[in-house]
């Protein structure tokens, strides 16, 4: 049996399409087609329903996925330890999102370095997709990222980061600690927004509002963002990990909403499956209590 057409398979399937799946195999669509079809010959059953556009596993093709799976993970870590020399790399390249490069990543290298100490650093700042497809390339080791779901990749929760109302000192908010979402309705806000779908959660709890709030200014940057509410000019929903050093100095405050409790953004370590398993270890055990805030 082919191990190409099975990963045609399993990608297939993860994508949802011929067409996506050709794209990230470098393949044109008739290849991956083909691949898949002479697989269902070799299986002697449809592994697809293609109900128009849609394409959905059948039962069958349900079944035979896990194994599949298993079998392209158990192939790539041969293929890994074969090529192993035993010698560590003398650079670890490092990806990570904007918020993750300003506001853990100095944190992170320097306890790298003390664990790794004849290892370079090459840091590398861009949006999940981007940092993605460097992975699959091999032109980073690890990343941080928003969730991502790849059959070449293992992702490891890192970083719950919490987002909440903040206002600045001497707000009328700022002495009451928490406010009704209807409250916000007469403030001018702030919206940053880093394009996740964690930020989606705060758009569905603004279209269940009567009236919509009075978003003044609009943010891709949540150091512009938390500037802008510094200087007064509104208040804004912000991931707690970029305002934690002015929260404790007293210049920004917290303010509690309870309908959007529970709203969070999500980092994920990943790599390739199988690879760079030291330097993920070492990162992981800690990640939760060396980064609570």
């Amino acid at each position: 049996m082919n191990i190409e057409n099975m990963e045609a398979f399993v990608y297939v399937n993860h994508y949802g399409s011929f067409n996506k799946a050709a794209e990230v195999l470098y393949l044109s669509q008739p290849s991956v087609t083909a691949r898949i079809q002479t697989l269902e010959r070799e299986l002697d059953c449809r592994l697809f329903d293609r109900l128009g556009k849609q394409i959905m596993l059948t039962e069958k093709g349900k079944q035979f996925l896990p194994y599949a799976q298993q079998i392209l993970q158990i192939i790539q870590k041969g293929r890994l330890h074969l090529q192993e020399k035993g010698a560590r790399p003398q650079e670890l390249r490092i990806g990570s999102t904007v918020s993750v490069s300003n506001y853990l990543i100095p944190d992170l290298v320097p306890r790298l370095k003390q664990l790794f100490p004849q290892l370079r650093f090459k840091l590398t700042t861009a949006p999940t997709d981007e940092l993605v497809r460097k992975v699959l390339d091999r032109e980073l080791d690890i990343a941080f990222v928003r969730k991502v779901a790849h059959p070449s990749v293992q992702s490891y929760p890192f970083y719950e980061d919490p987002i909440k109302l903040y206002v600045y000192e001497g707000h009328p908010f700022a002495s009451l600690g928490k406010v009704s979402i209807q409250e916000i309705r007469y403030q001018s806000l702030l919206f940053f927004e880093c394009g996740s779908l964690d930020w989606q959660r705060l758009h569905r709890v603004f279209e269940q509002l009567e009236y919509s709030p009075n978003i003044m200014f609009h943010a891709d940057n949540s150091e512009t963002a938390k500037k802008l509410v510094l200087q007064k000019v509104g208040i804004c929903f912000l991931p707690g990990l970029c305002v934690k050093e002015e929260v404790s100095q007293g210049r920004l405050i917290p303010i509690e909403i309870e309908e959007t409790k529970g709203i969070s953004l999500h980092t994920n370590l990943i790599a390739l499956t199988g690879e760079n398993e030291e330097f993920i270890e070492a990162l992981l055990p800690k990640s939760v209590s060396f980064y609570s805030i």
